[in-house]
Protein backbone atom coordinates (compact mmCIF):
# COMPACT_ATOMS: atom_id res chain seq x y z
CA UNK A 1 0.00 0.00 0.00
CA UNK A 2 1.51 3.33 -0.98
CA UNK A 3 1.63 6.35 1.28
CA UNK A 4 -1.44 8.04 -0.22
CA UNK A 5 -3.62 4.95 0.15
CA UNK A 6 -2.34 4.36 3.65
CA UNK A 7 -3.17 7.95 4.59
CA UNK A 8 -6.70 7.62 3.21
CA UNK A 9 -7.10 4.44 5.22
CA UNK A 10 -6.06 6.28 8.38
CA UNK A 11 -8.57 9.04 7.61
CA UNK A 12 -11.26 6.40 7.20
CA UNK A 13 -10.40 4.89 10.58
CA UNK A 14 -10.63 8.37 12.11
CA UNK A 15 -14.06 8.74 10.56
CA UNK A 16 -15.21 5.37 11.91
CA UNK A 17 -14.03 6.26 15.42
CA UNK A 18 -15.85 9.60 15.47
CA UNK A 19 -19.13 9.20 17.39
CA UNK A 20 -22.51 10.74 16.66
CA UNK A 21 -23.00 14.23 18.10
CA UNK A 22 -26.14 13.05 19.86
CA UNK A 23 -27.80 9.67 20.17
CA UNK A 24 -30.42 8.79 22.76
CA UNK A 25 -32.83 11.63 22.00
CA UNK A 26 -33.49 13.91 19.07
CA UNK A 27 -32.34 17.49 18.61
CA UNK A 28 -34.96 19.73 17.01
CA UNK A 29 -36.85 16.56 16.07
CA UNK A 30 -33.89 15.36 13.99
CA UNK A 31 -33.10 11.68 14.46
CA UNK A 32 -29.65 10.12 14.20
CA UNK A 33 -29.41 7.06 11.99
CA UNK A 34 -28.86 4.02 14.19
CA UNK A 35 -27.70 0.68 12.87
CA UNK A 36 -25.62 -2.29 13.91
CA UNK A 37 -22.07 -1.24 13.18
CA UNK A 38 -19.93 -4.13 12.07
CA UNK A 39 -17.92 -2.64 9.21
CA UNK A 40 -14.66 -4.01 8.00
CA UNK A 41 -12.16 -1.24 8.76
CA UNK A 42 -11.07 -1.14 5.12
CA UNK A 43 -11.84 1.64 2.67
CA UNK A 44 -12.41 0.04 -0.71
CA UNK A 45 -13.51 2.98 -2.84
CA UNK A 46 -11.28 5.23 -4.90
CA UNK A 47 -11.22 8.96 -4.16
CA UNK A 48 -10.58 11.74 -6.68
CA UNK A 49 -7.54 13.82 -5.84
CA UNK A 50 -8.18 16.94 -3.76
CA UNK A 51 -11.70 15.82 -2.85
CA UNK A 52 -12.90 18.27 -0.22
CA UNK A 53 -13.46 17.01 3.30
CA UNK A 54 -17.27 17.00 3.26
CA UNK A 55 -17.42 14.89 0.09
CA UNK A 56 -14.64 12.63 1.39
CA UNK A 57 -16.67 11.92 4.52
CA UNK A 58 -19.72 11.02 2.41
CA UNK A 59 -17.61 8.45 0.55
CA UNK A 60 -16.40 7.05 3.87
CA UNK A 61 -19.99 6.74 5.05
CA UNK A 62 -21.20 4.97 1.91
CA UNK A 63 -18.22 2.62 2.09
CA UNK A 64 -19.19 1.72 5.65
CA UNK A 65 -22.85 1.21 4.74
CA UNK A 66 -22.25 -1.00 1.73
CA UNK A 67 -20.16 -3.37 3.84
CA UNK A 68 -23.20 -4.05 6.00
CA UNK A 69 -25.35 -6.93 4.73
CA UNK A 70 -28.49 -5.39 6.25
CA UNK A 71 -28.11 -2.17 4.26
CA UNK A 72 -28.56 -1.38 0.56
CA UNK A 73 -27.54 2.01 -0.86
CA UNK A 74 -30.25 2.88 -3.39
CA UNK A 75 -29.04 6.36 -4.33
CA UNK A 76 -26.17 8.63 -3.34
CA UNK A 77 -25.28 12.27 -3.96
CA UNK A 78 -28.21 13.01 -6.26
CA UNK A 79 -28.49 16.65 -7.32
CA UNK A 80 -32.09 17.87 -7.55
CA UNK A 81 -32.75 20.20 -10.46
CA UNK A 82 -35.40 22.82 -11.10
CA UNK A 83 -35.00 23.16 -14.85
CA UNK A 84 -31.31 24.07 -15.13
CA UNK A 85 -30.86 25.22 -11.54
CA UNK A 86 -29.66 22.89 -8.77
CA UNK A 87 -31.88 23.38 -5.73
CA UNK A 88 -30.16 20.88 -3.46
CA UNK A 89 -28.70 17.42 -3.11
CA UNK A 90 -30.03 14.24 -1.54
CA UNK A 91 -27.03 12.67 0.18
CA UNK A 92 -28.43 9.18 0.19
CA UNK A 93 -31.48 6.94 0.08
CA UNK A 94 -30.87 3.57 1.68
CA UNK A 95 -32.73 0.48 2.77
CA UNK A 96 -31.83 -0.76 6.24
CA UNK A 97 -33.51 -4.07 6.98
CA UNK A 98 -37.04 -3.21 5.82
CA UNK A 99 -36.85 0.53 6.42
CA UNK A 100 -36.37 3.07 3.66
CA UNK A 101 -34.34 6.06 4.85
CA UNK A 102 -33.42 9.43 3.41
CA UNK A 103 -30.00 9.96 4.98
CA UNK A 104 -28.12 13.24 5.29
CA UNK A 105 -24.44 13.00 6.24
CA UNK A 106 -22.70 15.67 8.32
CA UNK A 107 -19.20 15.87 9.81
CA UNK A 108 -18.25 19.05 11.66
CA UNK A 109 -15.58 20.62 13.85
CA UNK A 110 -16.92 22.94 16.55
CA UNK A 111 -15.45 25.00 19.37
CA UNK A 112 -17.34 26.00 22.52
CA UNK A 113 -17.82 29.73 23.10
CA UNK A 114 -20.32 30.56 25.83
CA UNK A 115 -20.43 34.20 24.68
CA UNK A 116 -22.49 33.02 21.71
CA UNK A 117 -26.16 32.28 22.44
CA UNK A 118 -27.69 31.03 25.66
CA UNK A 119 -27.89 27.26 25.22
CA UNK A 120 -25.37 24.46 24.85
CA UNK A 121 -26.13 23.92 21.17
CA UNK A 122 -25.86 27.68 20.52
CA UNK A 123 -22.42 27.82 22.16
CA UNK A 124 -20.82 25.56 19.52
CA UNK A 125 -19.48 27.43 16.51
CA UNK A 126 -16.96 26.84 13.73
CA UNK A 127 -13.29 27.57 14.55
CA UNK A 128 -13.42 30.59 12.22
CA UNK A 129 -16.76 31.79 13.64
CA UNK A 130 -18.30 31.52 10.16
CA UNK A 131 -20.76 28.76 10.92
CA UNK A 132 -22.37 27.17 13.95
CA UNK A 133 -24.18 24.08 15.10
CA UNK A 134 -27.44 26.06 15.21
CA UNK A 135 -26.99 27.16 11.60
CA UNK A 136 -26.41 23.57 10.47
CA UNK A 137 -29.40 22.24 12.40
CA UNK A 138 -31.52 25.00 10.88
CA UNK A 139 -30.35 24.11 7.39
CA UNK A 140 -31.09 20.43 7.95
CA UNK A 141 -34.54 21.16 9.39
CA UNK A 142 -35.65 23.80 6.89
CA UNK A 143 -33.84 22.93 3.66
CA UNK A 144 -31.99 19.62 3.41
CA UNK A 145 -34.58 17.25 4.89
CA UNK A 146 -37.63 18.95 3.27
CA UNK A 147 -35.92 18.59 -0.12
CA UNK A 148 -37.24 15.02 -0.22
CA UNK A 149 -40.79 16.37 -0.56
CA UNK A 150 -40.12 18.91 -3.30
CA UNK A 151 -41.92 18.16 -6.58
CA UNK A 152 -38.55 18.12 -8.35
CA UNK A 153 -37.41 15.19 -6.19
CA UNK A 154 -40.26 12.99 -7.33
CA UNK A 155 -38.35 12.09 -10.48
CA UNK A 156 -35.78 10.37 -8.27
CA UNK A 157 -38.40 8.69 -6.08
CA UNK A 158 -40.29 7.38 -9.07
CA UNK A 159 -37.12 6.11 -10.76
CA UNK A 160 -36.41 4.06 -7.64
CA UNK A 161 -40.03 2.81 -7.57
CA UNK A 162 -40.45 3.93 -3.96
CA UNK A 163 -43.42 5.17 -1.96
CA UNK A 164 -42.39 8.52 -0.51
CA UNK A 165 -44.76 7.98 2.42
CA UNK A 166 -42.66 4.99 3.49
CA UNK A 167 -39.37 6.91 3.63
CA UNK A 168 -38.02 7.87 7.05
CA UNK A 169 -35.56 10.73 7.51
CA UNK A 170 -32.35 10.41 9.53
CA UNK A 171 -28.97 12.07 9.74
CA UNK A 172 -25.52 10.73 10.42
CA UNK A 173 -24.17 13.80 12.22
CA UNK A 174 -20.65 13.26 13.52
CA UNK A 175 -18.50 15.95 15.09
CA UNK A 176 -15.27 16.73 16.85
CA UNK A 177 -15.70 19.17 19.73
CA UNK A 178 -13.01 21.43 21.16
CA UNK A 179 -13.41 23.09 24.56
CA UNK A 180 -11.62 26.26 25.72
CA UNK A 181 -8.15 25.63 27.12
CA UNK A 182 -8.00 25.58 30.92
CA UNK A 183 -11.76 26.13 31.35
CA UNK A 184 -14.03 23.44 32.75
CA UNK A 185 -17.13 22.76 30.63
CA UNK A 186 -19.80 20.15 31.34
CA UNK A 187 -22.00 19.05 28.46
CA UNK A 188 -25.56 17.91 29.13
CA UNK A 189 -27.16 17.69 25.68
CA UNK A 190 -24.42 16.60 23.31
CA UNK A 191 -22.27 13.48 23.30
CA UNK A 192 -19.22 14.02 25.51
CA UNK A 193 -17.37 11.31 23.55
CA UNK A 194 -17.13 13.89 20.72
CA UNK A 195 -14.77 16.04 22.82
CA UNK A 196 -11.32 15.51 21.30
CA UNK A 197 -9.29 18.53 22.36
CA UNK A 198 -9.09 22.20 23.20
CA UNK A 199 -8.84 25.51 21.46
CA UNK A 200 -6.13 27.99 22.34
CA UNK A 201 -5.92 31.74 21.88
CA UNK A 202 -2.76 33.51 20.75
CA UNK A 203 -2.05 34.99 24.15
CA UNK A 204 -2.01 31.47 25.68
CA UNK A 205 0.64 30.06 23.32
CA UNK A 206 3.56 31.07 25.54
CA UNK A 207 2.49 28.26 27.89
CA UNK A 208 3.57 25.76 25.21
CA UNK A 209 7.13 26.97 24.53
CA UNK A 210 8.59 23.59 25.55
CA UNK A 211 6.32 21.69 23.16
CA UNK A 212 6.54 20.58 19.53
CA UNK A 213 3.90 21.26 16.90
CA UNK A 214 2.40 19.84 13.72
CA UNK A 215 -0.24 21.24 11.35
CA UNK A 216 -2.21 18.38 9.70
CA UNK A 217 -3.73 18.99 6.27
CA UNK A 218 -7.50 19.43 6.37
CA UNK A 219 -8.33 15.83 5.32
CA UNK A 220 -6.03 14.70 8.13
CA UNK A 221 -8.09 16.57 10.69
CA UNK A 222 -9.95 13.25 10.80
CA UNK A 223 -6.90 11.41 12.13
CA UNK A 224 -6.13 10.44 15.66
CA UNK A 225 -2.92 12.36 16.53
CA UNK A 226 0.25 10.26 16.42
CA UNK A 227 3.98 10.83 16.82
CA UNK A 228 5.18 9.80 13.33
CA UNK A 229 5.08 13.28 11.79
CA UNK A 230 7.57 16.10 11.20
CA UNK A 231 7.36 18.16 14.36
CA UNK A 232 8.29 21.84 14.60
CA UNK A 233 9.89 23.57 17.53
CA UNK A 234 8.17 26.58 19.09
CA UNK A 235 10.12 29.16 17.10
CA UNK A 236 9.21 27.66 13.72
CA UNK A 237 5.66 27.08 14.85
CA UNK A 238 5.30 30.67 16.03
CA UNK A 239 6.34 32.05 12.65
CA UNK A 240 3.81 29.86 10.84
CA UNK A 241 0.94 30.42 13.24
CA UNK A 242 1.42 34.20 13.21
CA UNK A 243 1.03 34.19 9.42
CA UNK A 244 -2.14 32.10 9.68
CA UNK A 245 -3.72 34.17 12.45
CA UNK A 246 -2.94 37.43 10.61
CA UNK A 247 -5.23 36.16 7.84
CA UNK A 248 -7.98 35.64 10.44
CA UNK A 249 -7.83 31.89 10.00
CA UNK A 250 -7.81 29.32 12.79
CA UNK A 251 -5.55 26.29 12.50
CA UNK A 252 -5.86 22.67 13.56
CA UNK A 253 -2.67 21.75 15.38
CA UNK A 254 -1.23 18.77 17.22
CA UNK A 255 0.88 19.71 20.23
CA UNK A 256 3.37 17.20 21.61
CA UNK A 257 4.21 17.90 25.23
CA UNK A 258 7.41 17.08 27.10
CA UNK A 259 5.90 13.82 28.40
CA UNK A 260 5.11 12.80 24.76
CA UNK A 261 1.36 13.14 25.19
CA UNK A 262 -0.32 14.86 22.26
CA UNK A 263 -3.03 17.51 22.48
CA UNK A 264 -5.36 17.96 19.51
CA UNK A 265 -6.17 21.63 19.27
CA UNK A 266 -7.36 24.58 17.26
CA UNK A 267 -5.34 27.76 17.50
CA UNK A 268 -7.98 30.47 17.01
CA UNK A 269 -7.48 33.97 15.63
CA UNK A 270 -10.22 35.67 17.63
Amino acid sequence: MNEDLDNIQQQYLGFLKTPALWSASTIWGIYQFEWTKNPLPIFNRSLPRNLRLGKRVEQFMFNELEQNEAISVLAENVQIQNRKQTIGEIDGIIKCNENLIHLEIVYKFYVYDDSVGISETEHFIGPNRKDSLIEKLTKLKNKQLPLLYKPQTQVLIESLKLDINQILQNVCFKAQLFLPYNIQVTLKELNTDCIVGVYIRKEQLSEFEACEFYFPSKPNWLLQPHKAVNWQDFKAFQADINNILTEKQSACCWIKQADNTIIKSFIVWW
